[in-house]
């Protein structure tokens, strides 16, 4: 008999505000963050008006995880301390592992139009938060992509995309947190039942339509975040249409601690953090 994973939890995006003024919604972060682990924040972004935009993220630091930027419509010019220039276009994503210490701007490429999209923070583990900061631009072409049988597509961003006999490395692979990151379309009517790991925590972020889950009783609207069990099955549905985000990852079940940009595991690697910021040891 089929276990389907439950749902443990729905969550509902706050308005907020970041860089230098940039609207977004919150989708998770915060207090609680351990529920959410390896996963540490979720934020969207998306409006045409540029005055929501256009300030961008001017330089600034992070220390101990990764950030992943997808995006879905727009353009965006990253540069870091690195030497590093990257331009993140529609449909693209740039993996930024922060690690030890990187300063980064990322800034609109333009002043009108629709600027949408998200970025994932993905915890580091304790022994990994001092490694060198590294950095990834991969463009839609470099992203794989899959049809099912019910038609629904599948960008495969990082990890696996498995269901039955279809098997899709994505772009990224990354030890520790074994993060899946997939994109799925589906069209009126359709289903899919991605096959993750036991254990791995699982989210579901619904950003357009709506779904159904096996085995809860009613449907899940736009944004909502959708928190499930860490073992079975899942599978969705969507009467007419939905595009979803499901993030798995292995909780690293370490302590969490952030400040603002640096997330570590204990106050006092904080507050090393901040005094090597203000040293100019950051990224030394």
């Amino acid at each position: 008999m089929t276990s389907f994973r439950t749902v443990l939890s729905l969550h509902t995006g706050q308005p907020a505000s970041d860089g230098a003024g940039v609207k977004l919604t919150r989708v998770f972060g915060g207090p609680g963050v351990e529920r959410f682990d390896p996963f540490l924040m979720l934020d969207e972004f998306g409006s045409e008006n540029p005055d929501d935009y256009i300030a961008g993220f001017p330089p600034h630091p992070h220390r101990g995880f990764e950030t992943v930027t997808y995006m879905l419509e727009g353009r965006m010019r990253h540069e870091d301390h690195l030497g590093n220039v990257g331009l993140l276009q529609s449909g693209g994503v740039q993996w930024m592992t922060a690690a030890k210490g990187i300063i980064h701007s990322e800034m609109p490429e333009q002043e009108q139009g629709v600027m949408r999209g998200f970025q994932l923070w993905l915890n580091l583990p304790g022994k990994h938060k001092l490694d060198p900061a590294g950095y990834r631009d991969i463009p839609p072409a470099e992203l794989p992509r899959v049809k099912t049988a019910q038609g629904v597509e599948v960008v495969v961003i990082a990890g696996l995309f498995e269901e039955g006999a279809v098997k899709q490395a994505g772009a990224v692979q990354r030890p520790d947190t074994e993060p899946h990151y997939l994109d799925l379309h589906l069209p009126a009517g359709s289903h899919i039942t991605p096959e993750l790991p036991d254990g791995h925590r699982a989210l579901l972020y619904v950003y357009e339509g709506s779904i159904q889950l096996q085995g809860h009783p009613h449907s899940v609207a736009a944004s909502k975040l959708v928190r499930l069990s860490d073992k079975g099955t899942v599978h969705l549905s969507s009467p007419s249409g939905a595009r979803v985000l499901l993030m798995a990852g292995k909780p690293l079940g370490e302590p969490i601690v952030q400040y603002g940009p640096f997330v570590m595991n204990t106050r006092d690697e904080i507050e090393q953090a901040l005094r090597d910021f203000r040293d100019d040891r950051l990224t030394a």
